[in-house]
């Protein structure tokens, strides 16, 4: 395949053809390329993107309003509903052993594993299930980053275990941090891959701003306009990166920008004024979204993974809420709305500017619409069957997700995205060669 790849290029740059043809070999060469162009079209694709991957549109268009924007063109594989899948997850703690306590709920007793057996269906299409070595030859030689918090450091961990049952990644981290807890690095060998997680839960510039230090709700400063350096200074070297933020930034924040306070939410200051959540939530991506548009070495494919809602009820996180459900919510039951609209549509809007501003710099920017599917799924959480991260006690986590478990669904979704965008890329780079 890439000899014959490799001789159709030579014969479209023209090396097969001097300068002095006739109109005769002319007529011969157009004739050619339209033999190739038409094997190309039907061939090429089935040989790279088997399956149902891009099914025909039918001819109404059902797909949901918050993303009918032009974000996502083919199948909206992001409206849906979850379906029981008897078979089960792709792994479990007993053959996956890179899962850390934080998310493995089997490990510190669950009982029920019903929530382990549900697949997202969409709408339009199947989604197709996730293959590992299908991931693998896509990203061979290349590296990924997740940038974020520790919910994004939980879909690096399901991307790990999915990974894993092909080949069994390396442990570098102590070669490219001190931190090693928050800033993973994963090497895997056979495929030359890397794959990290960089830890900036407000992706910009953050300090401690309360006199009583550090908690889970202590107050915290923002300098809105200033990329965080634990991630910008290393992002030009990475050809994917999963960029994503949303719990902390409902805590007490004090907002910078220009060096000056614009504003502060839920910090009760009489001489600050009061600015709502979504103000700095905004801004911080348009951030993090100009960071990536500026680096003069940056050429990766951006994807946006899009807040994940918690599933609290009986109280707040600190006031003894808990998320005891074992069963999905249907569609009916729960619509998006309220706050996770407000927060989801934020960073869909910012993406829209970057897209935008992305194609005068050819950088592509992509949306990866997780917050209506896990909107669903309050029976995916640890709850007590997990481990703070800080200690070795238990909390009520309905933040993060069981491993293995519906967080593993964003990894079908991020192939399914990779495979798309390569198709792109493959047939942008064929028309060109046609033209």
């Amino acid at each position: 395949m890439q000899s014959f790849l490799f001789h159709f290029t030579m014969i479209f740059n023209g090396n097969e053809f001097s300068n002095g043809m006739n109109s005769q070999q002319s007529t011969y060469k157009k004739s050619l390329l339209l033999v190739f162009s038409l094997v190309f079209l039907t061939v090429i694709p089935f040989y790279l993107f088997s399956t149902s991957l891009f099914p025909v549109p039918s001819p109404k268009n059902d797909a949901s309003d918050l993303r009918n924007r032009g974000i996502v063109k083919e199948c909206d594989i992001f409206s849906g509903k979850w379906v029981p899948y008897p078979d089960g997850p792709y792994y479990t703690d007993a053959t996956c052993d890179l899962i850390i306590d934080q998310h493995n709920c089997m490990k510190l007793g669950r009982p029920d594993t019903e929530f382990m057996k549900w697949r997202w269906r969409p709408d339009e299409c199947e989604l197709p299930l996730f293959n590992a070595k299908r991931f693998l030859e896509l990203v061979r030689g290349k590296m990924m980053a997740f940038v974020g918090d520790s919910v994004g450091r939980n879909q690096m961990q399901s991307l790990l275990c999915l990974l894993a049952s092909v080949t069994h990644p390396e442990d570098i981290s102590h070669r490219y941090a001190e931190d090693t807890k928050y800033f993973k690095r994963w090497f895997f060998a056979d495929y030359r891959f890397t794959l990290a997680t960089l830890w900036s839960p407000f992706l910009v510039k953050s300090r401690d701003a309360d006199p009583n230090g550090h908690s889970l709700n202590s107050l915290m400063s923002l300098h809105l306009d200033q990329a965080d350096e634990a991630w910008a200074s290393e992002i030009e070297k990475f050809d994917y990166v999963i960029i994503s933020g949303g719990q902390w930034f409902f805590r007490p924040l004090i907002y910078y920008m220009n060096g000056q306070i614009v504003g502060c939410h839920n910090c009760y200051m009489d001489n600050i004024t009061a600015v709502t959540n979504y103000f700095g939530y905004r801004m911080a991506f348009r951030t993090a979204f100009k960071t990536l548009q500026s680096l003069k070495n940056y050429k990766g494919i951006t994807f946006l993974r899009t807040f994940s809602p918690s599933h609290f009820e009986n109280g707040a996180w600190n006031e003894g809420g808990n998320c005891i459900r074992t069963m999905p919510f249907t569609t009916e039951e729960m619509k998006l709305a309220g706050y996770e609209l407000e927060t989801y549509l934020t960073q869909v809007e910012e993406l829209r500017k970057a897209q935008e501003k992305g194609r005068k710099r050819g950088l592509k920017f992509e949306l990866l619409a997780t917050t209506e599917a896990m909107l669903l799924r309050p029976d995916g959480h640890p709850n007590k069957y997990g481990r703070s991260p800080h200690s070795n006690e238990t909390v009520a986590d309905c933040v993060h997700w069981c491993l293995p478990g519906p967080i593993d669904t964003w990894n079908e979704f991020l192939l399914y995205m990779m495979r798309r965008e390569a198709w792109r890329s493959f047939n942008e780079s064929l028309q060109r060669n046609l033209t």
